[in-house]
């Protein structure tokens, strides 16, 4: 969020990857080596992730490494363009990657990130259609909420 101008009070880094080999111990072993605390959790047949792996370090904020699945993320993560995030060079996504991965996401936290992105967007008629356009790659539920996003009640 913070990496393509949206300001969040939470400084969490979240990095996705389809590679379902992080979710092995093993793929971590050195990291544990070096004092980092791993803890993997892998997702239960309703969780739209694969898993999620916290790596931990004293002193140090956590990183999430979030394991998705499917082509669609796998396009939207090689779109990614390098930026600058806490002094070391890493893919962001685009805001149509993010908003796309936020749907699929559903929770609470990612409607308002998403009403937020929509919200600073230099042409919000243009992100709303490239949004859109790109939803039939998403399950019918992401569809969903993002009707009542851009259709909210009155």
């Amino acid at each position: 969020m913070a990496a393509l101008g949206a300001s969040r009070s939470t400084q969490d880094l979240d990095i996705l990857t389809t590679d379902r080999t992080t979710l092995r111990s093993t793929f971590w072993r050195r990291l544990e080596e070096s004092g980092t605390v791993v803890e993997i959790r892998t997702g239960d047949i309703n969780d739209p992730l694969v898993g999620v792996v916290r790596l931990t370090r004293n002193g140090d904020r956590p990183v999430d490494v979030i394991v998705g699945e499917g082509s669609w993320q796998e396009r939207i993560l090689g779109g990614a363009s390098r930026r600058l995030v806490a002094e070391v060079q890493v893919p962001v996504v685009d805001e149509i990657g993010l908003i796309l991965l936020k749907l699929y996401a559903g929770g609470p936290q990612d409607r308002w990130d998403i009403e937020h992105l929509l919200g600073i967007a230099t042409d919000r008629e243009k992100l709303q259609a490239d949004i859109a356009s790109r939803a039939a790659e998403l399950p019918s539920r992401c569809g969903r909420l993002w009707s009542r996003i851009i259709t909210p009640d009155t």
